[in-house]
């Protein structure tokens, strides 16, 4: 049964520091962690978020469906580079360091995001303008797997245990900030520019801002404090991180985290990348109206992340994580369907949310969840590539299936398929243990 996975250790944890870690270390240790973390998702979502722009630069050929579809096929591969990037920098977070693995993770997004807002289009460079985007979305998916790995880890190990699930769930408030800062840059310029200018360079500038800031995380990362537990573990010596003890001393716990993050990530990403899109394509609601409401639900998407959080700290993690999957099977395609039939901007935004609401369960103590499943020498690894592959295969892909379901003429067969996926979840959620009481995390 899956709730092995949560049973006693077979080691008895790490020994750590017993001098308590004070509210000024958490808070700095949290923002810190946080803010590159906004950053890094700022950069991933802003290709999403700019889409409707550029597609045409680079994919030239067909109507506004085929030219989404190849984009979101890009976005798709870069997907499929997370998990080698988790894997690489989960090893390396977990043999050299949390902050070391957080810092190199920002410093990759940054030149990621540098090439494609220099990259010209198809008419000037011809083939070589998509091949070389595509180039950039696998360096920035190589750096996306490892951040959300280490800053997951970090960001728990931080946390402390009596409010880890609050503090931990500002990952996803930091994730969902840097998409609604890639909206919000959008909608900015769309009242800046006028539409020509937008599709011939405008699409560019968030790009660039985003490789600024990137440089400022950069160097915050580099003053951050090394967590206690990956210190103890590293004075130890007892262990050593690796993908085989990895896979043979965890096995359930990482197809725990396979079959959860198959249907939290599909779900995130139709809530918050492809709505947008669906909107605009389905719904028939303008792209100025798409993209405003878009960030609207994100914003008070991201505000109750704390608050999930914070009951999960109460009432357990399980609790949550099965209200989220069992509602999210139960009404995707009612959801989906009575948008899709909507032209009220106002009924838009509430079907949205609720969705969003739902998946809470989930987002909020996403990090916290996969932290506490693994003893400290296999952690940083244990949350990243068990993640990154399940959120490439399904998270990465969502976008493109939705798409690819409708050009097919059956779109309706998208909600069936994401209603199976989380039904999955809804059944792994059952049979897990609570992770808050049998947490692997031995730190105060």
């Amino acid at each position: 049964m899956l709730e092995d996975a949560q049973r006693a250790p077979a080691r008895p944890p790490e020994p750590i520091d017993a001098s308590p870690t004070s509210n000024v270390q958490r808070m700095r240790a949290i923002l810190g962690g946080s803010a590159g973390n906004l950053v890094e998702w700022y950069d991933w979502y802003t290709y999403s978020a700019a889409t409707l722009y550029f597609a045409p630069v680079f994919f030239p050929k067909g109507d506004q469906t085929a030219q989404l579809l190849q984009a979101a096929a890009v976005f798709a591969v870069g997907f499929a580079a997370r998990p080698l990037g988790a894997w690489l920098m989960g090893l390396y977070a977990d043999r050299v360091g949390r902050r070391a693995a957080l810092t190199l993770s920002v410093g990759l997004m940054c030149v990621g995001s540098l090439v494609i807002a220099a990259t010209p289009g198809v008419a000037a460079i011809g083939i070589w303008s998509p091949v070389i985007l595509l180039l950039a979305r696998i360096f920035q998916g190589l750096s996306l797997g490892g951040e959300y790995g280490a800053s997951a880890t970090y960001m728990s190990e931080m946390a402390g245990r009596e409010r880890r699930g609050f503090w931990s769930s500002f990952q996803y408030v930091t994730l969902i900030s840097g998409q609604l800062l890639a909206l919000g840059v959008l909608i900015v310029l769309q009242h800046l520019l006028p539409e020509a200018s937008m599709n011939a360079w405008g699409w560019r500038v968030p790009f660039v801002i985003g490789a600024l800031l990137a440089v400022v995380v950069f160097w915050m990362r580099r003053g951050l404090e090394e967590s206690k537990s990956f210190e103890a573990a590293k004075a130890s010596k007892a262990h050593r991180s690796s993908t085989w003890l990895l896979i043979r001393e965890h096995p359930r716990e990482v197809a725990t985290i396979l079959g959860l993050t198959a249907g939290g990530s599909m779900i995130f990403y139709v809530y918050t990348t492809y709505m947008q899109k669906f909107l605009t394509n389905t719904a028939g609601f303008s792209k100025d109206q798409a993209t405003e409401i878009s960030a609207a639900t994100l914003f008070v998407f991201m505000l109750v992340q704390p608050l999930f959080g914070w009951l999960s700290d109460k009432l357990g993690r399980r609790a949550l994580l099965i209200v989220a999957y069992g509602g999210g099977a139960l009404l995707t395609w009612p959801i989906m369907t009575a948008m899709a039939s909507t032209t009220t901007p106002l009924v838009a935004f509430g079907l949205i949310l609720a969705g969003m609401l739902i998946q809470s369960g989930y987002t909020s103590i996403s990090a916290v969840v996969k932290a506490e499943l693994f003893p400290t020498h296999v952690r940083g690894l244990g949350v990243a590539l068990p993640y990154a592959i399940a959120n490439a295969a399904f998270g990465g892909t969502a976008e493109y299936a939705a798409l690819w379901f409708k050009a097919e003429g059956m779109e309706a067969g998208f909600y069936i398929y994401a209603s199976v996926v989380l039904a999955i979840g809804f059944f792994i959620a059952l049979a897990m243990r609570d992770p808050r009481k049998f947490s692997r995390i031995a730190e105060d």
